[in-house]
Parts: structure tokens; sequence; C-alpha cells
């Protein structure tokens, strides 16, 4: 408890500290009036309507990167005007440059590719907070998300429109974005917080109107104002997006088909906060899953693949205690056998029944979000293999999971989060709370932060009830060229997040310091350069064992022409012990002194072609144990339309020491050597900005072979094990092959069609040629699936005059 009470006294102390108001000195804000419209703008790239001409003009335009704060030449400035009505702004930009150099890359929604592009970064409450970003590319491709200090989610996708031409002098950009897709309070005068970007391509340059000063840490305060919108009024905003699916699936055990209908909605319940809703969920189209042979002793996590748990989430992602896979994941329990009966039949996911997510923000700061999903009840088959008879086993109830935020941000730059999840699982089932209190805590120069949390797990299973905690405490300068971190973390052994979260190693204190130096401008050499250390050392909370102990250095730098190379190396220089591998409480095994080492190269991807290139190297102290691997990365841009992207990656563990089997009390190991390679190969073509035909393919082929086993020792040591001789070897191989067409017919509406096979097999016999196992992997029940998609995005606004008309 003397963690806890520590880390409430520096809380306090900082909030007094850390708490005085900041004020936004108005000298440093740009200033620009939108005029209202008297007619009707056609959103067609030529501004050619007159009151175009009368508007108040934004130009002056600062670097941003790579020479920060530098001015814009003439030759390359940027001007823009922003009009208003009754629907939404207007935003007319003329971009100068000279025409035979600007790059145009055309390439599908929310991809940025090899082209210049105009934005616009709008806050409609000017409290430093959130923007709405709205970018447009030389193509005519739209870019958009929603932002905050933590990063950019392009999985929202507003409802706005846009063209562009290109001219003589440059290029045009005219942008209508309705009131719909933006959030503001209701009052006579608006003020909004608003920035606009632009970068030419070709040098890697971006410029922003308001400057942004990279020796500050946060971007969205240094917004320019917008003003002189008037007697205007946040509109209805309801949408619904009806859906229907239709899939054919084909392999060994024949033919099926499935028709799905859905629809998904969205409401703004006031001016801040906003329901999503998701009725019959249907993520077949979703991209798969890179799956690998995992032979750790942790879970595979995945990435998050399906819209409504990706689009808008950054609030309910504060306090890393939501990992969304596990809604609608695999079932939480297996069930029990008798020596005669085996599991014919094991669910792979649960159904997801519906789910909603509330979100938004009151004009004093308080964020407020609420996300609920509901589960199916699954059972597995199990069959006597005597008798043949079969019965049913619920391995997942009915389930409800929940998570409420309540995030206060105060001063533009600081908050105060509490955040709550829940798993509610119907009958005999296990149930688990988790409940955090985090801060994060800014200068008024946002220069220095403080940041912790405490979060407390409630576990009610079977067996009894179990509690846990952690604290985490940090401390850091977050501006200029030297810039430094230090941390602290504790977590109880019975700390536990995995019904709604991810965790995998608890029981352990920990301490990191982080150093880094940085230029803020180029030098002769440089476009970016960055030299990192860190620290690092974890200890065991029961026995007092060094679970990790490592020193870290980091090189990161793109030179004049933009290719970027990188180096690391991280030395480990004592023995540390893992609790996990053994699979057993309170066992142990050590691990040696090891080195780690790496080298990462990237040409400019603005030349046709490009490579990524990286390569590790690893040595142990022990026996003949070190890895290594690499990674080629060839690109080529064959036109501004079609690309392809070929990787190959290849690893190589020699004697590695790794988990098999239980052999009645004994835990046995074994020294094997490890061998994988992955090929993957990724291409688009565009046929405009609005169709896109896209390829993923993927080969993964990985095997272990066991060399002699081992015994644990009590001491987490090794003794040869001769007399244990069973086939422990793995050889798993795993086929993905997608190629779609989507084509976004209206604004937020989407056909696409999806041709999709897949393989996986999985055996103990060894074949080290990759053809025979590619072969075996696609003769082995290959599964062939043929799915059309049908979206449309219905504005109630505009159905409103659909029926008028």
């Amino acid at each position: 408890m003397k963690n806890v009470f520590f880390l409430v006294f520096i809380v306090t102390n900082a909030t007094f500290i850390f708490g005085q108001e900041l004020i936004q000195d108005p000298k440093n804000k740009k200033m620009l009036r939108a005029f209202p419209l008297k007619s009707t703008i056609n959103i067609d790239g030529k501004l050619s309507e007159d009151e175009w001409k009368n508007a108040e003009i934004a130009s002056d335009f600062i670097t941003y990167q790579p020479d920060n704060g530098t001015p814009v030449s003439f030759e390359k400035r940027t001007e823009v005007k922003v009009l208003y009505d009754d629907d939404g702004i207007y935003i007319g930009a003329l971009l100068y440059d000279d025409p035979s150099k600007i790059v145009k890359e055309i390439t599908e929604r929310d991809k940025f590719g090899t082209s210049d592009f105009f934005g616009i970064f709008i806050n409609g409450y000017n409290d430093g907070q959130q923007d709405f970003r709205f970018f447009v590319s030389t193509a005519g491709t739209q870019m958009d998300c929603m932002a905050t200090e933590n990063g950019e989610d392009y999985t929202w996708d507003g409802i706005w429109h846009s063209n562009v031409s290109l001219t003589d002098f440059g290029w045009i950009v005219e942008m209508k974005i309705p009131y719909a897709a933006l959030r503001f309070s209701e009052k006579k005068e608006q003020i909004w917080g608003v920035n606009f970007f632009r970068e030419i391509r070709r040098d890697r340059q971006k410029y922003t109107w308001n400057r942004i000063d990279n020796n500050i840490g946060a971007i969205i305060p240094q917004a320019g104002i917008l003003e002189g919108i008037q007697d205007i009024k946040p509109p209805t905003r309801l949408f619904l997006i009806p859906y229907s699916s239709y899939y054919v699936n084909h392999n060994d055990n024949g033919t099926n088909t499935e028709f799905k209908a859905g629809m998904d909605i969205k409401y703004g319940i006031n001016d801040s906060f906003t329901l999503d809703a998701i009725l019959v969920p249907d993520f077949g189209q979703t991209a798969f899953d890179n799956v690998v042979l995992n032979l750790g002793p942790f879970e595979q996590q995945f990435n998050e693949n399906r819209p409504f748990f990706t689009e808008g989430t950054d609030m309910f992602s504060k306090g890393d205690l939501l990992y969304s896979r596990r809604i609608g994941g695999s079932p939480s329990t297996y069930p029990e056998t008798t020596d005669n009966e085996e599991v014919s039949q094991y669910p792979s996911r649960i159904n997801l029944l519906n789910a909603l997510k509330i979100s938004g923000r009151t004009a004093k700061g308080l964020g407020i979000g609420v996300m609920n999903a509901i589960t199916e009840k699954t059972e597995a088959t199990i069959r006597n293999t005597q008798t043949g008879e079969v019965r049913s086993e619920v391995v997942e109830p009915l389930a409800n999971y929940n998570i409420l935020v309540l995030d206060q941000r105060f001063r533009k730059n600081s908050s105060v989060s509490l955040v709550n999840t829940s798993v509610i699982r119907d009958g005999s089932f296990r149930d688990a709370n988790v409940t955090a209190l985090l801060f994060d805590l800014n200068t008024k120069a946002n220069t220095f932060n403080l940041s912790g949390n405490f979060k407390f797990s409630h576990v009610n299973d079977l067996d009894g009830n179990k509690n846990g905690y952690t604290a985490y405490l940090n401390f850091g300068k977050t501006s200029g060229k030297y810039r430094l971190s230090a941390n602290t973390t504790y977590i109880s052994d019975k700390y536990d997040i995995n019904d709604l979260g991810i965790i995998f190693v608890t029981n352990y204190h920990s301490f990191s310091l982080t150093n880094s130096y940085r230029i803020l401008k180029p030098n002769k050499t440089f476009n970016t350069f960055k030299v990192s250390t860190i620290a690092y050392s974890e200890i065991e909370n029961s026995t007092g064992k060094p679970q990790e102990a490592s020193f870290e250095f980091n090189l990161e730098s793109t030179d004049k022409k933009n290719h970027y190379f990188g180096l690391g190396f991280l030395l480990s220089p004592l023995e540390t012990f893992d609790f996990y591998q053994p699979r057993k409480t309170g066992r142990y095994v050590y691990n040696p002194r090891y080195s780690f080492s790496w080298i990462d190269i990237s040409t400019n991807y603005n030349y046709p072609f490009a490579l990524d290139a990286n390569f590790f190297l690893d040595f142990y102290d022990q026996d003949k144990r070190h890895n290594y691997g690499i990674r080629i990365s060839p690109r080529y841009r064959f036109s501004d339309q079609f690309t392809l992207v070929y990787a190959i990656d290849w690893n190589r563990q020699n004697d590695e020491k790794g988990w098999v089997d239980f052999d009645n009390d004994n835990i046995i190991f074994a020294n094997r050597n490890r061998n994988t390679i992955e090929n993957t190969l990724t291409g688009k073509f565009s046929i405009n900005s609005k169709m896109t035909i896209n390829l993923k393919a993927r080969y993964y082929w990985s095997y272990a072979e066991n060399l002699n086993f081992l015994t644990l020792t009590d001491d987490g040591y090794f003794l040869p094990n001769p007399n244990y001789n069973e086939d422990q070897n793995s050889n798993f191989k795993i086929w993905n092959f997608d190629l779609s067409y989507s084509w976004w017919f209206a604004p937020g509406s989407q056909v696409s069609i999806l041709y999709r096979n897949n393989a996986i097999h999985n055996e103990k016999r060894l074949n080290k040629n990759i053809i025979d196992n590619l072969d075996h992997t696609l003769s082995n029940n290959l599964n062939n699936t043929l799915s059309i998609s049908f979206r449309y995005y219905i504005d109630y606004n505009n159905a409103k005059k659909w029926f008028k008309t």
C-alpha cells in the first residue's frame, strides 16, 4: 500500500503545480473570418462564383516539416478562403506550384499515397482536445479522421464533398463540409479552432497556416481561429446505414450460401454526444488475421479489423483496458470430457448479437463514453467414442460486455479520467470488473508531463474471488532537443483484465529511464535525426528475481533525399527468469544474458521503385543459441493507378529453449531449431478515386525441430532427459488470398465484391521444402468464399428533402 499512498501524494501535489490556468496568447493565433453565402456554390474545383472573390484570405503558411518555422516561398504559396451557409462551410484553396512537378497517385479513400494534398483541421469547441480533419489529394481522393494528441483515427468517415482541378499555376481545392460532419455548441456566434495543412509530396515538405512549433509536444492547441459564423444550429445528426451481404462458401465438404441484412445507426443525441449502434452485425469482409505458429505461453494478439470497434474509439482506449477482440472472440471455457469422450465440434468464435456506444464531451470538457455489446450463448459438441452418443455443453453463455469512461479535460492539455469495464456472463460462469483512475498533467507551455494511473481488478470465478491492482507513475520533459522521462510500475500477482482487456505478465515492479536527443531543424546531412536510450529493469515480486534487465540504444534519421535509416542495439547483462514459460505456478526458467541489434532502411516512396529492408541479430550466452532474420520488401509504382508491394520475411532461431510437454511431475523443454518464412504480396489498381481493386496474398510457413529434450529443475535450469521420446515437432502453414473490388458510388455508400480463399495446416511431420509445403497446404481443404456487400448511407437531413420533393 505504500505505493498507493505515494501515488496519491504525487497526484495531489502535481495537480497544484500543474494546475495553473493555461492562457493562449492571442498574438500567436492567426484569425480568419468566414463570409456568409447568399447564393449556391457548385463544388467543381474551380472557385468561379463571385462570392469567392470577396472572401477573406488565409495565407503566409509556415513550414511544419522538415524546416520548422520557415516561411513558405512565394512560388509555393497557399491562399485559403472560407464561406458558410445554413448547411455547412465551404473551403476554397489556391495552391501554387510548378504543374509539371505535382505528383498525383490515385488511391482509395483514406490512403494518402504519393500525392500532394490539402487539409483543414476543425475544432468546433476550440478546446484544444479533438480535431475533425479533412484532406483532399491532387487526384481527388478524400481522407478524413478524428484526431487527438494520442493520434489520428482514419476509421472514422464523414460525409462531405470535394473536387480538385489542375491549373497552369498549380491546383485548386474546393470543399463543402456539412455541419452534420462536425461537432460544435449551439451559440449565436461560433469561434472555432482551425488550421490549414498542405504537403508537397515530392519534397516531403509540410506546411500549416497557423504555425505548429515542433518544440512543443501538443499540436491541436496550436490552431488558429475561425470566426464570423453566426446564427447556425447544429443539425439533427441521424444517419441510417442499411446493408445486405450475400456469401457463397465452397470447400471439400460442399457448398453453402448465406444472406445477411442489417443496419448501422448513428444518432446525435445533442450537439456533443453521438450514439452508434449495429443491428445484426456482419464482419464477413474484414481483413484476415496474420496467424502465426505460437509456441509461447501467451495467446497471439490480433489487430481489430471490425469498423464498429475501430471507429471513434479513442476515448475507450484510455487506460488500455479494452481489447475489443474479446467481444465475439473464442469461448472462455473448454468442456470437460471423460476418458471415452472427445470434443467433436468446438466453436472458434462467438456471434455478436448487437453493440452500441455513446460518446461525446460537454461544454465544460467532461468526456463521457459508454460501450455495450451482447454475445450469444454458444455450445460445443462432445461425442462418446464408444457409443457414438452426442451431447452439447455450453462453453460461453449469453454475455454482456460494458465499458464506461469519464474523462475531464482542462487547460486544453491535461486530463483526469475514470474508466470501468465489466463482463457479466449468465449462469455459473466467470464475471469480471476493472476500474482505473488516470491522470495526464502538462505544464502551461507543454514542456513537462506528469502522468500515471491506479487500476483495480475483481474477478468472480467458480473457485472464488480474485482482487488485484497496479499503479504507474511517469514524469518527463516533453519539449526541446533533449527530452527525458522516468517511470515506475507495480503490478500485483492477482491483477487480471483478460476478460475484456489483455495482459500477459503480472506480479512485478519495474523502473524505466528514457533519454533522447533530436534535431528540430534540418542540417547539412539530415532532415530528421533522433537518438534515444532506454534503461529498464523488472523484478518479480514474490522471489525478487529479475524478469527483465536491459539497456537499449536507438537511432532514427532521414537524409536530405528523404531516405530513412535506423539502427539500434539492446544489451541484457544479467541472467533473468521467466515465470510463464513453464506453464505452472511457482516454477520458472532462467534466461541467459543476451544482445540484440538491428538495422532498418526505407527508401523514399516518391520514387517509382522503393525498398524497405530490415536485419536483426541476437546472441545468447547459452550453448549455440542465436537468432537472426531479414525482411526485404520492394515496391514498384507502375503508374498513378497501379502499385505492387512484395515482402519476404525470414528468420531463424537456433538452439532455442522451449516448453513442449508435461511428463507426470516433470516439465519438459527442448533444444530446438525454428525456421520461419513469410511471403506477402499486396497490390492496388485504382480505376479512379472512387473505384479500387485490391489484392493481398500471404503464405506463412514455420517449423520447429526438436533436437533433444530437457527436464526443468526447481532452480530454473535444465538436465538432459534422454528417456522422453514423444514426437513434438511442429510444421505449421497458412495461406490467405483476398481479391476485392470497392466502389464508393455515393458519399458513405459502397458496393464491395470479395473473393477469398484460405487454408491452414498444422502437423508434426517435418518437410523442409517450401514448395512441397505450399502444395500440401493448398490441397488441404482449401476454403473459397465469394461475397457481395451493399451499404447505403442515409442522412436524415437529406431524406427530409426527398420527401418534401
